[in-house]
């Protein structure tokens, strides 16, 4: 079963973290969508490494921004995983072709995407008082299996 679902990363900074995600993208059979600027080239071994040789079945596109990925893509609904989200990522009801979208490591979604899509804001439910937040590979694999256990119940 192909996952219909797009998997977005805004301004990606970690290298290592974009090759684990591609491949849990291959595994989904998913798009990754990377919004620039990124925080590395793609052509860096800690991508290719994470990546395994997975990365060339990935379905990879870079878009110049993100008015551009709206543009290009044109999602139905989007999903915003962020530790400011309120409601749990376990209250989401999946469809085929939503986006689910996250931010960079060091500062999270950019700022007006709060204020934009404020309704739209989820959490992974973190009960450990020690953690601000977890890996960003970590957050993305925890959301598409999510999003996968759901859309193939269906």
């Amino acid at each position: 079963m192909s996952l219909p679902l797009h998997i977005v990363l805004v301004k990606p900074e970690i290298p290592h973290n974009t090759g684990a995600i591609g491949r849990v993208c291959v595994g989904l059979d998913c798009p990754l969508h990377l919004i620039k600027p990124l925080g590395f080239r793609l052509t860096e071994q800690h991508v290719r490494r994470a990546g395994l040789d997975y990365w060339e079945h990935l379905r990879l596109t870079v878009h110049d921004s993100w008015e551009a990925f709206l543009d290009s893509v044109r999602p139905p609904r989007m999903f915003f995983l962020s530790t400011r989200g309120e409601t749990s990522l376990y209250d989401c009801a999946f469809r085929a072709e939503d986006a689910l979208v996250f931010g960079s490591e060091g500062s999270g979604l950019p700022q007006e995407f709060y204020a934009r899509y404020g309704d739209r804001l989820f959490k992974i439910p973190m009960p450990g008082e020690h953690a601000r937040s977890i890996n960003l590979a970590n957050a993305v694999s925890i959301t598409a299996y999510e999003a996968y256990r759901q859309l193939s119940q269906k």
